[in-house]
């Protein structure tokens, strides 16, 4: 209700792009500023402020063009991306409702369907004068939880359905830990998360268990210690021998992992030693506990 009057007063009273200040970007080749002059016969200026993941058009991106004008069935540059990528039809969101344009001029917003390589924040511009805008600062999460699909056929499309969701929204942070092989997905709080996996329901069709992550506990070296190794294989012929001594000391904290072949005189095979840098580094991921 009164939609209709406000917009029309926006229009009536609000003043034009022309008429705000300058907007200031950086020229990406040497960090130097650089003015954005609101005209749609200067060089094209635009930046990529929101992305929406439609289950039917695929991802819309939404960006606002500051100076010249962005013509549908085109190419434009990415300055962030330093990559050319191709624009199709074009449109005006009016709700849910999209308007087929020709183009978008200085001070307008629209969206284009189906870009590839632009994501939130990107500046797009003309390569033969590029333009690019600060960044938007997003808020770090404070809340991690761990996802276990339901089914076999949710964890075949859980990946693509949460990328789709954090182009959408970068306050949302997906990663799979390495030494808990969980998928972890980190939000701003109760609230932010049960509306994340609502909208993945809704718009992808896949429900979740959702629980607390797992604490990766980890051991270190605390003193020098010679241990001995050895493998036994009969399986006809001559069959498989390995006898192997290592040598366990500990390093000072940060320090990493340092592997030294103390082999002399050529008694084993240098092609063996890889084999053995590899068994030590796998039981250093793996641990004994």
């Amino acid at each position: 209700i009164g939609v209709d009057l406000l917009m029309s007063g926006i229009i009536d009273f609000l003043p034009s792009p022309v008429q705000r200040e300058m907007i200031i970007g950086k020229n990406p080749k040497d960090g130097s500023d650089k003015v954005c002059i609101p005209d749609i016969e200067s060089s094209l200026a635009a930046f990529v402020f929101k992305t929406v993941a439609d289950p039917y058009a695929g991802k819309l991106t939404l960006f606002r063009v500051f100076s010249g004008t962005l013509k549908s069935d085109s190419s434009v540059y990415n300055v962030t991306q330093e990559a050319s990528e191709r624009v199709g039809q074009m449109y005006f969101l009016q709700g849910k409702k999209q308007i087929p344009v020709p183009e978008v001029c200085a001070g307008d917003i629209g969206t284009v369907a189906k870009m590839k390589i632009t994501t939130t924040s990107d500046s797009l511009s003309s390569e033969n004068n590029p333009i690019q805008f600060d960044t938007i600062s997003f808020p770090k999460p404070v809340l991690t939880k761990a996802l276990l699909p339901k089914t076999r056929a949710d964890e075949e499309k859980i990946s693509n359905a949460l990328k789709r969701l954090c182009e959408e929204d970068p306050t949302l942070i997906v990663e799979r830990n390495i030494e808990s092989h969980e998928l972890l997905i980190s939000a701003m709080g109760q609230v932010h998360l049960d509306v994340t996996l609502a909208r993945m329901k809704r718009r992808f069709g896949i429900t979740v268990d959702v629980k607390t992550p797992k604490i990766p506990y980890r051991e270190t070296i605390r003193g020098t210690i010679k241990v001995q190794g050895r493998h036994k294989k009969q399986s006809g012929g001559r069959g498989q021998f390995g006898d192997i001594w290592i040598e366990i000391s500990p390093l000072k904290k940060g320090s990493g992992f340092v592997f030294e072949d103390n082999i002399v005189g050529g008694a084993i095979p240098k092609t063996y030693i890889p084999a053995v840098k590899k068994g030590v580094k796998e039981a250093m991921e793996q641990g004994v506990v």
